[in-house]
């Protein structure tokens, strides 16, 4: 009876998830009448679990590098710093065959590794970048599909929102998290621009040789040390263990709050409105988190979890047809869903599938945050696809998905790489100080 009600409350939650109902809203009004039900036919002391569970949460001391990575993203937003290496790349790109798309790609990714929100990077940098290709005589399949993927590195390279995350919901260190994603980043980001090269070479027309800019390339460079200097103090300090992850991602936050007030861009109001948003988006990862722990509780009393190594293990199913199950779930759910909202849903069971096959738990976090973004850019509903075509206006959804494609093949070819190699993910935590 417990892993009925635990199958029938997950499965009203996809449905109030498909309705569009928040994902901490539709987790939580489930979840939580679901294990009272529970408990009371199986009386297994239901608010202990949760309670355990929260206090485990508490005393995580990564629970605080939720609020700082989101300061340190508006912050580095309303000072100007989060675009500043788009500015420099397309002023050292821009004359190149496809040099303006690069641009985008190498700027979508420092924007959303700083703010740690692909949708936010594809709303944000696609109002600046499309519009700019589009003058320039830019194919609409290339300016719009250049500024989806890209998004999608943020959530690779550090600091990423979905691997702190991912550390506090497993126990694993968020620091190694980091510093595994950002190989597997790296490599994607080069994959997408072969494939603009590549584009390029094979249809000249669809990007045009720009104009050189006005600045030249030492000011453009000039111009974007905040944004280097920043992502050398959080990965060069956290690789070398002279930093943690909590006083890399601080001394971040000071040194952008520095260069904002030395340049004049954050005024008090808008140092207000950067902190109102900083607030907003911390209670809200606060209820997700919340919420997740309650679906925790709810699998752990009702038995799912234990019901399904369980029948894989009576199965007899390999380590590959595992995950290849764990790759189809999660591409699926990442075109509809929002990717925090994937990863609550899916880790409850991933992970003692994680214990059951002997895997390393940040090799797996990595592969999961790298199947969670394909989905945001996989047909037929990518979000990422979508909050562009919303941006650009006059773009259908259809054309960015035809230029998407030709980036999903270099994407798979990554994860294939992660799954097959996981020394990819795993040689930078290894050799941290």
């Amino acid at each position: 009876m417990p892993v009925a009600i635990g199958l029938a409350a997950f499965g009203l939650m996809l449905v109030l998830l498909a309705l569009r109902l928040p994902a901490a809203l539709a987790i939580a009004a489930v979840a939580l009448p679901a294990l009272l039900l529970a408990d009371w036919l199986a009386p297994a002391d239901a608010t202990g679990a949760f309670l355990g569970g929260l206090r485990d949460l508490a005393a995580d001391p990564d629970l605080l590098l939720l609020p700082l990575v989101v300061a340190l993203g508006n912050l580095a937003f309303y000072s100007g710093i989060a675009t500043r290496l788009y500015d420099a790349a397309l002023v050292w790109l821009r004359p190149l065959p496809g040099g303006m798309a690069v641009a985008s790609v190498i700027g979508c990714g420092g924007f959303s590794a700083i703010s740690g929100s692909s949708l936010a990077c594809a709303s944000t940098m696609g109002r600046i970048c499309i519009p700019e290709m589009l003058r320039a005589g830019y194919d609409p399949r290339l300016a719009t599909a250049s500024v989806a993927v890209g998004g999608t590195l943020g959530a690779l390279i550090p600091p990423s929102v979905l691997f702190i995350l991912f550390g506090l919901l497993s126990a694993t260190p968020v620091a190694q998290l980091f510093m595994a994603g950002l190989l597997p980043g790296l490599l994607s980001l080069a994959g997408m621009i072969l494939v603009i090269l590549w584009w390029t070479a094979t249809e000249p027309a669809a990007a045009p040789r720009g104009q050189a800019a006005g600045a030249s390339r030492g000011q453009a460079l000039l111009a974007a040390w905040p944004a280097l200097l920043l992502f050398a103090v959080i990965l060069g300090g956290i690789q070398s263990g002279r930093l943690g992850a909590l006083a890399a991602v601080s001394l971040a936050i000071a040194l952008t709050l520095a260069v904002g007030l030395a340049s004049r861009r954050l005024p008090p109001e808008t140092l207000l409105q950067a902190l109102r948003e900083t607030l907003r988006q911390s209670a809200a990862l606060a209820v997700i988190l919340l919420a997740a722990k309650l679906l925790f509780a709810l699998v752990a009393l009702t038995g799912l979890a234990e019901a399904l190594t369980q029948w894989v293990d009576r199965a007899g199913l390999s380590f590959v047809a595992v995950m290849l199950a764990v790759v189809v779930l999660h591409i699926a759910l990442g075109m509809v869903l929002d990717p925090v909202a994937v990863l609550v849903l899916t880790l409850p069971f991933t992970m003692p599938l994680v214990d059951l096959y002997g895997m390393d738990p940040i090799w797996f976090g990595v592969v999961l945050v790298k199947l969670i973004e394909i989905g945001l850019i996989t047909p037929p509903v990518g979000l990422n696809v979508f909050v562009v075509s919303n941006v650009a206006r006059g773009a259908g959804v259809q054309p960015i998905f035809a230029g998407v494609s030709r980036f999903l093949f270099v994407d798979l070819l990554v994860l294939a790489a992660l799954v097959l190699f996981p020394a990819l993910s795993l040689i930078l935590p290894a050799a941290m100080g």
